[in-house]
């Protein structure tokens, strides 16, 4: 783990409440980091106290873990510190940032046949930075993936085209979006309406064969989780990482 300063170099907006930021380290340096895992930008509240929220990286690379530029997705939080801050960062401008952390990660010693990834929000952003690996592992292990995401209309759906891409690309891997609010005007083959344990079920998790990997609000979470227990899933299992709204 390192610290060091980030300059935005592009954005955009992927929904009406999320931005996507591409940073570039300003001593022009690499960053390396195995997918899954994610950074802490730090700043100070209005009074000078400091703080710092955590963003999973979401740079799609080749996988071997350096890459040239730092993708996040930023969700807004009304009235939230950080969103002031990320969402008023002009291109050019830097923010301090330390990392990577964390342990949300495809295995190498792994030998499931295949993979459940769960996710609503931007804990999809993780698995995006996953899918070189995912490709690889189709090929290496055969391995399947069963990508299943939640959100609440077809707006909020980051990165749902890359994805069904990716889908039409890779045979291993299926794409499956849970609309629980708005079903898409024009809906797909996979896509279900209700929240994401509706298509988990029908997925059939299978002790047997699967590791679960769960990211995003705490509620989604923990239902999940008490879910593949109930199918037979052990802990070890089941990999869960929250993402909890900060001010």
């Amino acid at each position: 783990m390192e610290s060091f300063k980030l300059r935005l170099v592009a954005s955009h907006m992927l929904a009406p409440s999320v931005r996507h930021l591409v940073f570039e380290r300003a001593d022009g340096a690499p960053f390396a980091f195995v997918p899954g895992q994610f950074i802490q930008i730090h700043f100070r509240y209005a009074d000078g106290s400091p703080t710092k929220r955590s963003y999973s990286v979401g740079t799609v690379g080749d996988g071997s873990g350096a890459v040239q530029r730092l993708e996040i997705a930023v969700s807004y939080v009304e009235g939230g510190a950080a969103s002031a801050l990320l969402a008023q960062l002009d291109e050019g401008g830097t923010v301090d940032a330390s990392g990577p952390f964390g342990r949300f990660c495809l295995h190498a010693n792994d030998s499931n046949a295949r993979y459940l990834l769960v996710a609503t929000g931007t804990g999809v952003t993780p698995y995006r930075a996953m899918l070189a690996q995912i490709r690889n592992l189709t090929v290496t292990r055969a391995c399947r993936f069963a990508l299943v995401y939640g959100a609440r209309s077809e707006a909020e759906l980051l990165y749902g085209d890359e994805f069904e891409a990716f889908a039409r690309e890779v045979p291993g891997f299926s794409f499956h979006p849970c609309f629980s609010r708005v079903p898409r005007a024009v809906p797909r083959p996979h896509d279900r309406s209700g929240r994401v344990q509706v298509a988990l079920a029908e997925l059939a998790p299978d002790p047997v064969t699967d590791i679960a990997y769960l990211c995003g609000n705490p509620e989604m979470v923990d239902e999940t989780f008490a879910l593949l227990k109930d199918a037979g899933l052990g802990v070890p299992q089941i990999r869960r990482e929250k993402y909890i709204s900060s001010r």
